[in-house]
């Protein structure tokens, strides 16, 4: 089988790759290469016999060429970020796929698959559970409350204390611009999928951790923050109180998601979570990469906050392991895999690594997505 790869040169896509290329497929990558996640054109690690075209998914004429030459289309570009432009996150997610699904109806390729990466974001707050009014989808934290530093979300309607759920995929509350875009690229596919007769299968991954997350990207979170921080030998920071809560998964069952959606016929016109399955706090992370690097550092609370995070979310992945998927890595495993990666980066040192934070930090509270309670 050929398969198109969008954004094929990037952290998911690459791994990707080098799984169908070892499964005896054909490979054809489509990546914009764009700047901040790829500063040195093509990346040293896409493998060589990947067949490589740097554009832009949005680029009607190109797209319409590589369709015409594939069997299948696993669909990872996307834009991702904390900024506030909004509208380039619904025209690169959304737009660009709405475009695939136009070229297929207008040149009746009839493709095996379509597999479309969608985001745990779709979901936002996620399912909650209250003693006395039972299950509760919150809305938004306010920005009184974070700024006053009040992290727990109440019950929405009795004000009392919420206990957080495994939040399955019939579940699509998103609270920031990359959720609401990736909930409607998610519609798109799966609604234009059954319309047309294109199998598609759209995946939610949860947090996904591994080699080749890009140093320079601010929206990678935990893994790439907490290592280069310990690589400078300083306590990195956590959000809120570190007690936020999510589901880490390991770059190389992703990829086994991806393989299986790609070949499994009763994952056809479906969604599904992509999760590792454990719910882990932000300052239990910390801690894996503390051990990770042999630092005594613990992590340290100074009241900063992203607008636009949710505060616990944990993916119900009961659906995709009834299809015989599991996670089998752990965090750690993940950890040590990154940071291992980052140990053979020419050039990578403590400066490099504190010069790196120190961009995506200033750039960020400059535009007033991270902020300190009490200021």
């Amino acid at each position: 089988m050929k398969v198109l790869v969008t954004g094929g040169a990037g952290f998911i896509g690459s791994h990707t790759c080098d799984r169908l290329l070892a499964l005896g497929h054909e490979v054809v990558v489509l990546d914009a290469l764009t700047p901040p996640v790829h500063r040195g054109g093509r990346p040293g690690y896409l493998a060589p016999e990947a067949e490589f075209y740097q554009g832009d998914t949005r680029d009607r004429d190109l797209v319409t060429s590589l369709l015409r030459r594939v069997d299948a289309v696993c669909h990872l570009a996307a834009y991702q970020d904390y900024l506030p432009d909004f509208a380039r996150f619904f025209d690169v997610n959304v737009v660009a796929t709405a475009l695939l699904y136009e070229i297929v109806v207008a040149e009746r390729l009839d493709l095996a698959r379509i597999v479309v990466a969608s985001s745990q974001s779709a979901m936002g707050e996620g399912l909650y559970w209250c003693p006395s009014d039972g299950g509760q989808l919150p809305g938004m934290r306010s920005a009184a409350a974070l700024a006053a530093g009040h992290w727990d979300i109440p019950c929405p309607r009795c004000g009392g204390p919420l206990e957080m759920r495994p939040t399955p995929e019939r579940i699509s509350n998103p609270q920031n611009p990359y959720g609401m875009s990736k909930l409607a690229q998610e519609m798109v596919a799966v609604n234009l999928g059954r319309r047309y007769g294109i199998p598609t299968v759209a995946l939610r991954y949860s947090i996904v951790q591994g080699p080749r997350q890009s140093v320079y990207n601010a929206y990678s979170g935990a893994c790439r923050i907490f290592c280069l921080s310990y690589l400078q030998k300083v306590a990195p920071t956590v959000y809120e109180d570190g007690l936020a809560i999510r589901d880490y998964v390991n770059i190389d069952d992703v990829v086994d998601a991806n393989v299986l959606a790609l070949q499994d016929e009763r994952a056809v016109g479906r969604v599904f979570n992509v999760g590792g399955g454990s719910a882990v706090t932000t300052r239990e992370f910390a801690d894996i990469v503390r051990r990770q690097y042999g630092s005594a550092q613990p992590a340290v609370v100074t009241g900063d906050y992203r607008v636009g995070d949710t505060r616990h979310i944990l993916s119900d992945i009961g659906a995709l392991c009834d299809l015989g998927w599991k996670p089998r890595r752990t965090p750690a495993e993940s950890v040590a895999a990154y940071a291992g990666w980052l140990a053979g980066m020419d050039g990578l040192d403590g400066v490099l690594a504190e010069a790196v934070l120190a961009e995506a930090g200033s750039r960020m509270r400059a535009l007033g997505v991270v902020r300190r309670a009490g200021q």
